[in-house]
């Protein structure tokens, strides 16, 4: 096992790190810029060190400084966390060059899945099902054209190198084409430095699935089911539950052991997750995330299986110890992602927590690193927090949920609670009869107040 971890993160999700580790026995480091002094890891990490100024490209994107925080504490290993360096093949390698072990996938499988029209062919040589689209990239206008005509409109511009919702452009008919590749060609430059853009078939109602996997790097590979994290905004997820109310057992079965199949094939190490779109009964790949994922959690409450605890483990050249019979699938689980943020024009709202009361009881769980009298910064997320719960069965589950909503309290700031006391209520979400588009079209009705 290592001897000192440091924790390249900020937030939830370095606490989280943290208390996995604390519970493995490993001292950590936290790391953080002068804005995030006063954060909850790094009060509570074995020792800290301030790598730079707020900017995310002067701290939890300096490598050099990162490298030097290793130095100085003599942590041989780095868990990244989510965002940031968490999905850099080269931060990967530059630490491996200096004897520090990455807790993550090796660098030629973060550099694979992060080249998504790569994926899509490495998906489909290993027998995942993809969306129809363009083979590669796109060379021209008039190629674009071509694959469109092909596959059909409407079809759906992405950015090769990205992700997020950025360099994504839906188009439904030919004379939309050529706007849509110059601005979908500019945002990926601007946010990737690479303007490749591929064409994917549009999906009218899909459902956005996505499989949970952990591998030892030796030919071991198991699944912890799937996630249905179709409630989106611009993209982003904004809550996720497990089992999907969509799925039967056999739809299920069938595209959670096709994907940990591929993941032994290729040796994968660590955790990763791939993702699908599911419509009228079939699934189709869309990408595959090399990094522990935001709604981790949900898994973790109905398979009480430590993810993080787990990367860990198998980064430190440990074998996986849990086989597929040992995973055991039990109630239901839904997290809910609190942002300061304005519910309704999502406008950020940073800003001191002037009180701050999180819900508890039996099957409730909040990964934070809020606390009373903290300021959230303007420079990162907007996240608060994430609200997990969990229940025997979905009906008992949305009626924790209901309740937990209405114990939480976030005072001094604006956050999205009452979307979610909103949506908690909805028929449509309470049936599970939603799609990726169906929070856009609600929040499109103008019905939310704050």
């Amino acid at each position: 096992m290592f001897d000192k971890i440091l924790i390249a993160n900020r937030g939830e999700i370095a606490l989280r790190v943290l208390r996995a580790c604390k519970e493995l026995g490993i001292p950590t480091v936290a790391v953080h810029s002068t804005a995030d002094a006063d954060a909850m890891h790094v009060r509570l990490a074995d020792e800290s060190v301030c790598i730079g100024p707020p900017p995310a490209k002067d701290s939890y994107l300096n490598v050099p400084a990162l490298l030097a925080a290793c130095e100085i504490t003599g942590a041989d290993a780095v868990h990244p966390g989510y965002g940031f360096l968490a999905e850099n093949a080269r931060f990967a390698e530059i630490l491996a060059e200096h004897n520090v072990q990455f807790i993550g996938p090796r660098p030629e499988h973060i550099r694979l899945m992060g080249d998504k029209i790569a994926a899509k062919r490495a998906a489909a040589a290993l027998g995942i099902p993809t969306v129809p689209g363009s083979d590669g990239g796109v060379s021209s206008d008039e190629e674009a054209e071509r694959v469109a005509r092909e596959i059909g409109f409407p079809v759906m511009l992405k950015a090769a190198a990205g992700g997020g919702g950025r360099g994504m452009k839906l188009v439904r008919a030919k004379d939309e084409l050529p706007a849509a590749l110059a601005t979908a060609r500019a945002e990926a430059k601007a946010a990737f430095a690479d303007d490749t853009l591929y064409l994917e078939k549009y999906l009218e109602r899909p459902r956005h699935i996505e499989v949970q996997i952990l591998g030892d790097g030796k030919g071991r590979a198991i699944h912890l089911g799937e996630r249905d994290c179709s409630l989106q905004r611009r993209h982003q997820k904004i809550w996720e539950e497990s089992p999907s109310p969509a799925l039967n057992a056999a739809a299920r079965d069938e595209v959670c052991e096709t994907v940990a199949k591929a993941m032994r094939a290729i040796k994968y190490l660590g955790a990763g997750t791939a993702e699908f779109l599911y419509d009228d009964g079939k699934f189709s790949f869309i990408e595959m995330n090399t990094r522990i994922q935001v709604e981790h959690p949900v898994t973790e409450m109905i398979t009480d299986i430590d993810l993080v605890a787990e990367q860990i483990r198998v980064a430190a050249d440990n074998d996986l110890a849990l086989t597929q019979s040992d995973v055991h699938v039990h109630g239901h689980a839904i997290e809910c992602r609190i942002n300061a943020e304005n519910p309704v024009s999502f406008r950020a709202s940073p800003g001191k927590i002037v009180h701050y009361h999180p819900p508890g009881g039996l099957g409730v769980r909040i990964d934070s690193a809020v606390y009373h009298g903290y300021t959230i910064p303007p420079f990162y997320d907007s996240l608060v927090g994430k609200l997990i719960v969990h229940g025997k069965t979905r009906e008992e589950c949305l009626m924790r949920l209901n309740r937990a909503l209405d114990e939480f309290v976030v005072d001094g700031i604006e956050t999205t609670l009452p979307l979610f006391r909103a949506l908690a209520r909805e028929t449509d979400i309470i049936d599970g009869d939603y799609h990726i588009h169906w929070l856009e079209e609600f929040l499109a009705r103008g019905t939310m107040t704050p």
